[in-house]
């Protein structure tokens, strides 16, 4: 304990000396280009003395910054904004001209415009060496922000009392599955979620199971609206609208953010003094950041974007994320260079703008979530749900068990440690709970694999063109070859009425992917299609996909038998018989449940197509450029975790008291699954700490409707797209 103290004064004095170093050669610099303002020794004009006279000035300077200017600013408390920012020049270039009188060694003159100037470009010099410094170290990050929260809170005349009740802090970890948090643990890459998981544990690790689109939309917005009814994918087409719906879409996210209101009746999780970090939807809270529902809301009511603005209008903050910024583009630039020097294998491209892009999630991002749930602790709020998206982003490109991600876990480690440090703080006791939306699967892509992507194979089911990319390849002219022989023997058989159809081609498929899950819709058959209907118009697609050897099963309305289940070698099974067997096997415990409930929605499209899973190597083939991919079922995916803190109630009782919602709520013993779940079971944790949340009719009864209004810019939107 006392060596780190020592460390730590240290680096302070060292920071300081730095500063000093370069405020004084600042301070030479103005002299030498400033006509107006001067440096004199006490013996003539001998550098080496002009030099010790810029010193003394700078560290003068500096102290009456440090020490007088605090004074100034409180007395000048009850001057208005806008004349207070004007005084600010004109004092700071006091504070210079008093530096220069009282320095002992030589002297210094300047005019009162030039005082100024020379003041503010002092201030700024220093402002930025010491945030530079202080990059990598948290501690004095976390002093700073705490220092202005204080001052946030005195001046909105928050008081910080809340009576004894503990707050909470949900912290989500993008991307990060059971069996990769367990694993960085083991090999050291989070040493603070392994203090609270050591010999004296405060936490304990629970798995949970995602429905069958694992991944953020339908995750986040069950976990904190209560609902993800009708989410079937990250993106899908909808026949009644004529709309493709994207989860990350601002007006998609504000269209899914209302319904989810409408199913339930329930302003969100966060609905009482609750705050919104970084998420695709708001949970109903009123402090918001970075909340992707609410970036398509326009003017003043937009409050999401002001996190970036909240963030970066402190100089030093700007100084701190655009250092670690730029040193992250470098990183994955190395990074990647490295991969293709070593061959690695399977491997996408990561060029154009993608390193800045990475840069944005592990870097903007970030440090923009973090300062505003550190300002939220500080400020005492009763809820705060945060996501950190860094590791995600990068698991897609390098792998979800790449060296490339476990450095993105160790930085994840030190927010979380800050956050946790953050706390000590806080005017009210924090109950930090971790968790994650889903988990990462690798495996190379279908295209890598077979040589077409999953658009080129419908369209060969079809008897449509398929790209000459594809068919120069042995899996894309063995998939036309297919579709050819398939559709001739169908055109000989007679259909179930008797008759010979072999029906028009109609509009060209619209396929979508999310990660290993393909839809497949037909958009001029205004309803969902039967497999009746898809084989008289394209007789050889259905055997196309289910015969496919990257294709693990499909889902697909049958007139006769309801919904089925098609997999490899024929198999057919209808869904009201599904079990986690046949075709399903390979998915493990749960995968039934999950197919079944996605059945029942309103969007399911006419053809859900699930790629194989081999679960000797855990590998899935996504139908996007990812070697980590989630969306469908197949392997770690599915199983993301929660970190919860002892002092709350256990989930899994928790999770067999639920309604349910999500799938079967809780099977097998009481495990946890499915996002609905999660949200039931929050709720039950925010009671325990004597913060009840308001039901939305409670709050207001027409905020359904309130909200309704405000996604109408977004509905527009929508449908231009």
């Amino acid at each position: 304990m006392l060596q780190g103290r020592w460390r730590r004064t240290g680096g302070a004095l060292l920071r300081v000396t730095v500063v000093w170093a370069v405020s004084s050669l600042t301070m030479l610099v103005l002299a030498g280009i400033l006509p107006d303002f001067q440096l004199q020794s006490g013996d003539g004009e001998s550098i080496t003395r002009i030099a010790y006279t810029a010193a003394w000035g700078a560290g003068a300077f500096g102290l009456l910054s440090a020490l007088v200017w605090p004074l100034l600013v409180r007395a000048l408390l009850l001057v208005p904004a806008l004349v207070l920012g004007l005084l600010v020049f004109f004092l700071n270039g006091s504070l210079l001209l008093v530096a220069l009188r009282i320095i002992p060694v030589g002297r210094g003159a300047a005019n009162a415009e030039t005082a100024v100037v020379v003041a503010a470009v002092m201030s700024a010099v220093a402002s930025a060496t010491s945030t530079a410094l202080a990059v990598g170290d948290d501690d004095a990050y976390r002093r700073r922000l705490s220092r202005l929260a204080d001052r946030r809170r005195r001046r909105s005349g928050e008081d910080g009392r809340h009576g004894g009740q503990p707050g909470t802090v949900f912290l989500q970890l993008d991307g990060v599955g059971h069996r990769v948090l367990e694993n960085a643990v083991a090999q050291g890459l989070m040493p603070c979620v392994a203090s609270w998981l050591g010999e004296n544990p405060t936490h304990r690790l629970t798995p949970w199971r995602t429905d069958w689109s694992s991944q953020t939309g339908a995750s986040q917005l069950g976990i904190l609206h209560g609902t993800n009814h009708d989410i079937p994918a990250f993106r899908w087409y909808e026949k009644d609208t004529g709309r493709i719906m994207v989860s990350n879409r601002p007006a998609s996210a504000a269209l899914l953010q209302r319904r989810a209101i409408e199913h339930t009746g329930d302003g969100g999780l966060l609905t009482l003094d609750g705050a919104s970090r970084g998420n695709l939807f708001s949970g109903g809270a009123d402090q918001l950041a970075l909340v992707l529902s609410m970036a398509a809301r326009r003017g003043r009511a937009n409050r999401s974007r002001a996190g970036y603005f909240a963030y970066f209008s402190d100089p030093a903050n700007a100084v701190r994320t655009v250092v670690s910024f730029v040193a992250d583009v470098g990183r994955e630039i190395g990074q990647s260079i490295r991969a293709r020097l070593r061959g690695d294998r399977p491997r996408v491209s990561r060029g154009g703008l993608y390193p800045f892009i990475r840069a944005f999630a592990t870097v903007v991002e970030r440090d923009v979530v973090v300062a505003a749930v550190l300002g939220d602790m500080l400020a005492g709020r009763t809820a705060v749900y945060a996501d950190l998206v860094a590791y995600d982003e990068v698991a897609h490109h390098s792998g979800p068990h790449s060296k490339d991600a476990a450095q993105v876990l160790r930085r994840l480690d030190r927010s979380v440690g800050l956050i946790a440090r953050a706390a000590e703080h806080a005017p009210r006791t924090y109950r930090i709970v971790l968790l994650s939306d889903h988990g990462q699967s690798p495996g190379a892509t279908f295209e890598g694999v077979y040589g077409l992507t999953l658009r080129d194979l419908v369209r060969a089911g079809c008897g449509l063109p398929v790209p000459r990319r594809a068919q120069r390849t042995r899996s894309g002219a063995e998939a036309r070859d297919a579709a050819r022989h398939a559709v001739r023997s169908a055109l000989h058989r007679p259909d179930r009425e008797g008759t010979e159809e072999t029906g028009s081609p109609g509009s060209d498929p619209i396929v979508l992917a999310s990660g290993n899950l393909g839809l497949i819709s037909f958009p001029d058959v205004p309803e969902r299609m039967s497999r009746e209907q898809i084989d008289r118009r394209h007789p050889a697609l259905l055997r196309t996909l289910a015969s496919h050897p990257g294709i693990g099963f499909l889902l697909v309305r049958s007139e006769e038998h309801g919904s089925v289940v098609l997999g490899p070698g024929g198999a057919e099974v209808p869904v009201a018989e599904l079990d986690d067997t046949g075709p399903l096997a390979p998915m493990g415990p749960g995968a039934a449940d999950a197919v079944r409930r996605t059945d029942s929605f309103p969007h399911v499209a006419d053809i859900m197509v699930n790629s194989v899973y081999d679960p000797a190597t855990g590998q899935v083939h996504a139908f996007e450029e990812q070697i980590g991919s989630h969306g469908g079922l197949g392997g770690e995916q599915s199983q993301a975790f929660l970190l919860s803190p002892l002092v709350l109630s256990a989930p899994v009782p928790a999770a067999i008291e639920s309604t349910g919602k999500g799938g079967d709520g809780a099977r097998d013993g009481g495990e946890l699954v499915g996002a609905e779940c999660l949200h039931e079971l929050f709720r039950r944790w925010l009671r325990e700490g004597g913060g009840p949340q308001v039901p939305l009719g409670v709050v207001n009864g027409g905020a359904a409707n309130v909200w309704s209004a405000e996604v109408q810019t977004a509905e527009g939107e929508l449908d231009s797209a």
